[in-house]
Formats: C-alpha cells, structure tokens, sequence
C-alpha cells in the first residue's frame, strides 16, 4: 500500500523549484499549520503535568534547565520528520519501508506500538487521579468510568469533535489556574531561575524522573505520528519551504513548554518549600491551595482529568496507526481497524493498571519514563534517512538539521539507556510481587 502526504508523491519532480516558494502571510500560516497543535494534545497528558510537578517539588530550580533541551530536540525532531516526509511523499514508517525494508518498517512499527502502550497506560492512571481529586472515588473506578466515555466517543458519530473542544477549553482554563497560582505565590526568584537554567547537572536520584519528564514532552515518537496526521492535513511540498512546518513545530514545542512550564514552577514555589514529595493525586491539588484554598483539589482534579481524557483519545489512535504502518496496514484515523485496534489498547493497557497495587501518580511516572523505548529504535532510522543522498535528492544536504538531529538522538540515548537500567529491575520486580 502506497501512502502519500498531499501532492508530496511528486518530490521527484526535478522541476521543483525551492526558492521560488515564498514565505506565506501569517493568516495563511495559521491555516496551513494544525498537526503541531493535536500533538500538543497528546503529549500534554497526565504523564507531562506529573512530572514537571514532581520535578519541580522536590529538585526546585535545579532541574529547570530540562527546557532548553527540550526546545532544540522537540523543533529538531519535528523538523526532521517533516522534511524526510515531504521530500519522500511518504510518512515516516513508510519511508522507512521504502528504503530500508518491510523488516525494519515491523520493527519501529512494534516499538513505537509499545511506547504509545506505556503511554497510554499513564493516560488511564491520570484520568482515575483526576476522578479522585474531583469525586473522592477509587481511581481505578474512576479510570472504568473515563474509559467507557473515551469508548463512547469512539463509537458515536460527531461526538469526539465535540468531546476535544470541550476539553480544549478545560486545558485553557488549567494555563490560566497555573499562571494566576504563579502570580498569586509571589513568581519565581529570577536569580535562582537563572542559575536554574545556566547550570547543567542532574540532581541525585533524578536522572529516571527527567527521562520521563524529556521523553514525553520532546519523543521522536511524536515527530513520526506528526507525519501522518501531515498526510490527513494534506501538506505537500511547498510547505516545507514557505514556513508552515518551522511554525507548526516552534507552536507545538512552545504550547508544551508554555504549560509543562507553569506546572514545573508552581511545583517549585508552592511545594518545594514545605519539602511536599508527590506521592499521590491528593499533594498535586495542594499546588493551587495558594490561589483557591479548598477548592484546589477539585480545580486540579478537572485539569488533570482533561489533559489525560484528551491524551487518551489521541494517543489510543497513535497507537494503533502506528503499528498499522510497521505492517503496511491502513493508517486513515477513520478506518474500521484504527477504532477497534484503538479500544484493544484500551483494554490491554487498563488490566495492567488496575493489576498495579501502588499510587496511581507513581504509575503515570513509570510510564512516562517507559515512553522512551521507542527513541533508540526509530529514532536510529530517522538519523539515517535525513543524511540519505537519495531522500535530499534534487536539492541541499540539510547538515545542520541533520547535526541537530544526531545530538538529539545520542542526547536521548545516553539518557534512555542509563534510566532504564535502573527502572527495569524495579518495574520486573513489582511485576513479580503479583504472582507470588
């Protein structure tokens, strides 16, 4: 099966022209961009507010320099993405098809398949915290609850439009909650922000948190789904050159960094102080007690439970697509097998949450963190493809991006490798406390 983004199929055209594209007016730039702003969506779930959370109370301004390489890597990434699937007229797991083999297409296919399972796993867990918060309930009751609406959504016409405006305003209305908690606790102390920033060092016991934490707010995972939903906006060639994709990934990167931001430095100034290490859905509502007293839990509770409802609903269909395309199987988010291979993941992903016996914010974390499994795998391919004299045929060597892309990618690796040699045998020993 032949996919194509737009009118992208026809990069071989030699009669392709770059620098007769002119760069388009704002208005229409605002119209041509729009996958940037899903996949905010998606990585904005339970997993990013967490973590930064958790970053924040216990570290402070110590690990609030993670930003800047989340800026470089998440805009490198994108770009990355874009190009190659511009160019090829292929998104990314089928340009990898096309050049390396159906083998290595399965093979990304099933390790971004498992990234988006983890993934998926802290959205349930994040969408039961946020019932908790809000209801007092068991989480795990509430995650059933949120799981038979996400199913609903995707069985009843017009409905999930509906659902993803009236969540949008929720994630609005959190920015707002989080900017005015900042402003009501005082800001932040500039000179300590500044060291913050300026000084690179991981604070003891931290490494596994800030994988987590960078691994889902800049994941080449994300970058690679950008590239099918690029084929469901139609973009063609032309906008690789006329500034569509440079603007839709600084939007989406800074729409990430803009809240994950807030959360990180509301966890500093309000938790960090009073020494509150987050353990358990109760402590994230104590962020906002500065600013709502009382009614800071349940606050917490709707912006958390509207950042994992939203996740939940992009990310079950990443999922799948994903492994879709490692098989050469359909990718149209509207197709029959992209909804029930969507409510499978639920189901699979949901048995192993609720097999878990501890906090439900420790869950979100771990999975966080295991998102990064697919980051050595495609990411491999990717680096190859951008350096490939056949994607770039016809025009330039991109040898800054393609620099960019190989720092992030080794960036990534050293910090996915060294992490999950300490989450693993912990993760495998929870496992087999089950069973025993």
């Amino acid at each position: 099966m032949e996919e194509t983004i737009g009118t992208a199929a026809g990069s071989s055209d030699a009669a392709f022209d770059s620098s007769a594209v002119k760069m388009l007016p704002f208005l229409k730039l605002v119209k041509r961009i729009g996958p940037g702003l899903v996949l905010t969506g998606i990585v904005l779930g339970p997993g990013a507010i967490t973590t930064a959370a958790m970053l924040g109370a216990r570290y402070g301004y110590r690990i609030i320099w993670l930003f800047i390489p989340i800026l470089f890597m998440g805009v490198t990434f994108l770009l990355t993405n874009y190009r190659i699937a511009l160019l090829t007229g292929k998104p990314i797991i089928h340009a990898i098809r096309h050049y390396y083999g159906g083998g290595a297409a399965a093979f990304v296919g099933v390790a971004s398949f498992l990234s988006c399972m983890f993934f998926t796993m802290g959205n349930i867990s994040g969408s039961g915290s946020g019932m908790n918060l809000i209801f007092g309930i068991n989480w795990k009751l509430g995650a059933i609850i949120m799981i038979t609406i996400t199913l609903f959504c995707y069985l009843t016409k017009g409905v999930y439009s509906k659902v993803e405006k009236g969540i949008t305003i929720c994630i609005i209305g959190m920015i707002i909650a989080y900017y005015a908690t900042l402003v009501s606790a005082g800001g932040p102390s500039w000179g300590e922000f500044g060291s913050g920033l300026t000084h690179w060092s991981f604070p003891a016991g931290s490494l596994a948190a800030a994988l987590g934490f960078i691994s889902t707010s800049a994941s080449v995972t994300t970058g690679v789904y950008g590239t099918y939903l690029g084929k469901e906006k139609k973009w063609d060639k032309e906008d690789l050159f006329n500034g569509a994709m440079m603007v839709d990934s600084i939007t989406h990167i800074g729409g990430v960094i803009l809240i994950s931001g807030a959360v990180m430095l509301v966890g500093i100034i309000v938790l960090h102080p009073a020494g509150i290490v987050i353990k358990n859905p109760a402590e994230l509502g104590e962020m906002m007690v500065p600013l709502l007293g009382k009614a800071a839990y349940t606050v917490m509770g709707i912006a958390l439970l509207a950042a994992a409802f939203s996740s939940l609903l992009g990310n079950t269909h990443r999922t799948v697509v994903l492994l879709n395309a490692g098989f050469d199987k359909p990718t149209n988010l509207d197709h029959k097998s992209i909804k029930i291979g969507s409510m499978v993941v639920l189901a699979i992903a949901a048995v192993i949450c609720f097999s878990y016996n501890g906090s439900p914010t420790q869950l979100i974390l771990f999975a966080n963190i295991m998102t990064a499994v697919a980051t050595p795998v495609s990411g491999f391919f990717v680096c190859m493809l951008i350096w490939n004299k056949d994607v770039n045929k016809g025009g330039k060597q991109p040898k800054i991006l393609g620099i960019c892309m190989i720092i992030s990618y080794l960036f990534c690796l050293v910090l996915t490798i060294s992490a999950l040699n300490t989450v693993i045998p912990k993760f495998a020993d929870s496992i087999m406390k089950l069973f025993t």
